[in-house]
């Protein structure tokens, strides 16, 4: 028989658990898992076979999946059930890309012209690919990396600039006085453009607040610029895993300094203007 005090569930009502307030899981909200003690930032949350998953990194850029679960995580300090956010409400205002450009929904990527962008390095690749990814889709243009840019004059001389055939090169630390400014002198002509920032490593131009640090540190001459970055910053001397972390920040071009957008919005005008 039932008990008529407790009903099908025989659990005294002054031993039942309050159920816990419901949070959104929210991308870079801070939460710690309640049985393993992880504690990261939310970066997606996602529906797997097992059903609904989030997806936690913490400061060191190490990600963690965790499945959904009631009062399954702590929100400073307090334990909480995390739910799926809610869908973007619906707007009438035309969408943008990560640039800032207008979006063109549906749009069909361009066949690739022959003007190319050239950048230092993959870090500056993925970078670029990640703010203005949709712009270059649309435009056509294709970015690569020179791994460097000592071999630019020979790279310029291989590629054959010329009418409807435009090269444009971003390079890092482009200062008066510099080896890249030199090598940049040598190379610059009606078909070729060459602009650079005045950063010693493209993850400077990635703004301190989107990464969650005052500034980037300063590094002695001599010393690995990205090695030394890591220990200043009390992060694992894991340059490759850093970066990840860095990009995983940059959501759009408000995560980017002045110096590096203004460069690359004029390499894409200069690759795509009519000669």
């Amino acid at each position: 028989m039932r008990s008529r005090q407790y009903g099908p569930d025989l659990t005294p009502p002054w031993k039942k658990q309050a159920p816990a307030p419901e949070v959104a899981a929210e991308r870079d909200l801070v939460v710690e898992e309640a049985a393993t003690g992880f504690c990261g930032a939310v970066v997606r949350c996602e529906r797997t076979a097992e059903g609904f998953t989030v997806t936690l990194e913490d400061r060191f850029g190490k990600h963690r999946v965790f499945p959904l679960v009631p009062r399954g995580f702590l929100l400073e300090g307090r334990v909480v059930t995390l739910v799926r956010p809610a869908g973007p409400a619906p707007s009438r205002a035309p969408g943008r890309t990560a640039s800032g450009s207008v979006a063109v929904p549906g749009a069909r990527a361009r066949v690739a012209r022959e003007s190319r962008i050239y950048v230092e390095g993959r870090h500056d690749a993925e970078l670029v690919e990640r703010v203005w990814g949709d712009d270059l889709r649309i435009e056509g243009v294709v970015v690569e990396y020179l791994r460097g840019i000592d071999d630019l004059p020979a790279i310029v001389a291989d590629f054959a600039p010329g009418p409807g055939r435009r090269l444009g090169v971003l390079v890092d630390h482009l200062l008066p006085g510099t080896k890249e400014h030199r090598i940049a002198a040598q190379v610059t002509g009606t078909s070729v453009l060459v602009v650079g920032h005045p950063y010693i490593d493209i993850w400077q131009a990635v703004k301190p607040s989107s990464v969650g640090i005052p500034a980037w540190p300063a590094v002695p001459r001599g010393e690995d610029w990205k090695e030394g970055t890591c220990r200043r910053l009390g992060w694992p001397a894991d340059t490759p895993a850093a970066w990840r972390h860095i990009l995983s920040k940059v959501h759009s071009y408000k995560d980017l300094e002045p110096e590096l957008l203004g460069r690359v919005e004029e390499l894409i005008d200069f690759t795509t203007l009519p000669d």
